[in-house]
């Protein structure tokens, strides 16, 4: 099973120009050396076979004969490769030359398709050599010892992966206000666009093509493989660049040198982008003609060990700088969320329960962030910690220091002797550690939230995480309720680095409480700590990793992938760190939560969304409180 994955390569040959023969061996290297890499499909620039830059070459019907021929060489001596290959070639077709695209796989040619869009400006002048096809008519040409399909509208569909079509533009095409490859994905429905091109190599624009290349997938929620001419091409008057560069719905997969010979890959998610088109409801056909033509074709696609590399934090940016400005972003977002909320609610003080841990703390630095957007000041936060059987002398101390530092109102409220009031009231023994044990604190503290917020006229702040949610880790009506959940849609694997990227922009005093806040254990701290003090009730215990969990959770809600495919994409990215068994196991732990505890979500508060994920019933994610996990499950113990 290949999991939707389809390898793709990208090649520029070293090529001669006019030297017809030359080229095709230098083409059928780089076909049989992808082929042998597993790629699925590989492209080559535009005019590879010739050469892009023969100039008045191209009216010589020598040539044009040389490179039909070379074509030959090539469909033939590659009919063992499994493997899709895209050349490009001139054709003559009537009285017109053309600029052309030949699909070739297996000793057959799929399909030829001829460029729209020629350009005539700058450095390049194929309107000298080149007729434009704009015929919307099907039309069959005798090439290279072939019938094949002629037409800029032909979409290839691979019958054994329903995801795989690809189409092709070439060159300008891509640059043209309304491009073929527009049709191509909305009518035609391509997943991947493949463009021959040839473009030179000038000072500052490498930076500008992959931005075009990277927008361009993501507008149309596609692949885009572009490869490009380069060495041996004349530099009569400008160098071509050799820059290959491979495009996934915005995100750039993969990028060769500039300048030299070669060829790259990169494992393209075709399963992924039909998924994400399907979630969009203006990713719509067009439905303007009906002159596509589909060619199918059978390949056998094998699973092969993906070059592509997942992280195990999918939520968070590889790069510092990138990880700063999306931490910068959203901490942002959560205080303007809440200031707005503030505003519209004619209210001017906030009631937050402090505990010491990461979640309370980023809440606590985005409730301050919102009084400063408003004008207000720190004291009009009102801080609140409420120890109990559980609590910590360390988060205990952490709450207040934190608080004071930042300029808050700070009060302790210790709810034991409540809470054991409230245990006589409903006849339960205080030596039964249960659930009932747990949760009466954690309703308790949110009745003290809630009063004091009567109290002070205030907003009570709450400090859940989108994680928590995910997982159902939160006290139905306790810690799951609140008046503004800031953090609703913050994982826990960002939780902490929001923390730290406040603790590095803060002074001494607030960092060495920040840091200590960030190496204590997370913990709903309801159990009582040890004989020495410290936490017993490590939630990662209980629960799994929480980067596991994230992990999952992405790729579940963000694209819908299935069990099997989200737990091989796990034991690649966390291959070193947990063994199958561990994986599996935390999985498990994951889905059936996930949809015994859709209940808290559906009356979830409001909150802010600040990533790709979100859970919140109002918005990104609607999902019934009676939905079943059991094909999940039963696909999961499977595995």
């Amino acid at each position: 099973m290949n999991y939707g994955f389809i390898k793709t390569a990208c090649a520029t040959p070293n090529i001669k120009v006019a030297d017809c023969i030359y080229n095709s061996e230098q083409i059928i290297s780089q076909i049989t050396l992808a082929s042998q890499n597993n790629a699925a499909v590989v492209l080559f620039p535009q005019l590879c076979v010739t050469g892009y830059t023969c100039g008045d070459l191209f009216f010589q019907n020598f040539m044009l004969e040389n490179a039909e021929k070379a074509v030959e060489q090539i469909v033939n001596r590659t009919r063992t490769c499994n493997i899709v290959s895209v050349i490009g070639a001139p054709i003559a077709v009537d009285d017109k030359l053309y600029n052309c695209a030949v699909v070739i796989y297996q000793g057959n040619i799929l399909g030829i398709v001829p460029k729209t869009n020629i350009p005539n400006c700058g450095e390049f002048y194929e309107g000298r050599y080149f007729s434009s096809y704009n015929s919307s008519r099907q039309q069959i040409v005798n090439y290279a010892g072939f019938q094949a399909p002629f037409s800029p509208q032909l979409v290839f569909c691979c019958n054994q992966q329903k995801e795989f079509r690809f189409a092709i533009e070439i060159g300008q095409d891509l640059q043209s206000p309304v491009s073929p490859s527009n049709h191509l994905v909305l009518d035609g429905k391509a997943t991947m666009i493949l463009n021959l091109s040839s473009d030179t190599e000038l000072a500052g624009v490498s930076q500008k093509r992959v931005d075009m290349i990277r927008m361009h997938s993501a507008k149309l929620k596609c692949a885009y493989l572009y490869a490009n001419s380069g060495p041996g091409e004349s530099t009569t008057d400008a160098v071509y660049s050799a820059h290959n560069i491979i495009c996934e719905d915005g995100e750039l997969l993969n990028q060769s040198d500039r300048l030299f010979e070669n060829i790259i890959y990169a494992d393209v998610d075709v399963e992924k982008i039909v998924n994400e088109r399907r979630k969009l409801s203006n990713f719509d056909y067009c439905c303007c003609n009906d002159d596509l033509i589909y060619i199918n074709f059978d390949c056998l696609l094998k699973q092969t060990l993906l070059d592509r590399v997942f992280s195990k934090h999918p939520f968070i940016p590889d790069s510092k700088d990138e990880l700063d400005k999306r931490c910068g972003e959203i901490l942002s977002t959560q205080a303007m969320g809440l200031a707005t909320r503030m505003k519209s609610a004619s209210v001017k003080e906030l009631v937050i329960g402090v505990s010491g841990g990461l979640d309370s703390t980023l809440a606590l630095i985005v409730s301050v962030k919102a009084l400063d957007i408003l004008g207000l000041p720190h004291t009009n936060l009102h801080a609140v910690s409420m120890p109990c059987f559980g609590t910590t002398s360390r988060t205990k101390s952490n709450a207040e220091k934190l608080a004071l530092a930042y300029g808050a109102k700070f009060a302790n409220v210790n709810i034991t002797r409540s809470v054991r009031q409230h245990f006589a009231d409903i006849g339960h023994d205080e030596a039964k550690l249960d659930t009932t044990y747990e949760n009466a604190q954690a309703r308790q503290r949110t009745l003290v939230l809630m009063d004091l917020s009567n109290k002070f006229s205030a907003l009570v702040v709450g400090t859940g995480d989108l994680s928590e949610l995910a997982l159902g880790w939160a006290t139905y009506n306790g810690d799951h309720m609140s008046m503004y959940g800031v953090n609703s849609s913050v994982p826990k694997t960002m939780v902490r680095h929001l923390v730290e990227y406040e603790a590095e922009r803060s002074e001494l005093n607030k960092r060495k409480i920040l840091d200590d806040i960030l190496n204590t254990p997370i913990s709903p701290e309801l159990l009582p700590p040890d004989i020495n003090g410290e936490i017993t009730q490590v939630t990662e215990d209980v629960v799994g990793p929480y980067e596991l969990h994230d992990f999952f959770l992405y790729y579940f809600v963000r694209y819908g992938f299935s069990p099997e495919k989200i737990f091989y994409l796990a034991l690649r990215a966390f291959d070193g760190c947990y063994d199958r068994y561990t994986i599996k196991k935390w999985m498990q732990k994951f889905f059936a939560r996930f949809f015994s505890q859709q209940f808290k979500r559906s009356c979830m508060p409001d909150g802010p969304k600040v990533g790709v994920v979100n859970l919140s019933p109002r918005g990104d994610f609607r999902m019934p409180s009676d939905a079943q996990a059991r094909i999940w499950l039963e696909r999961i113990n499977e595995l």
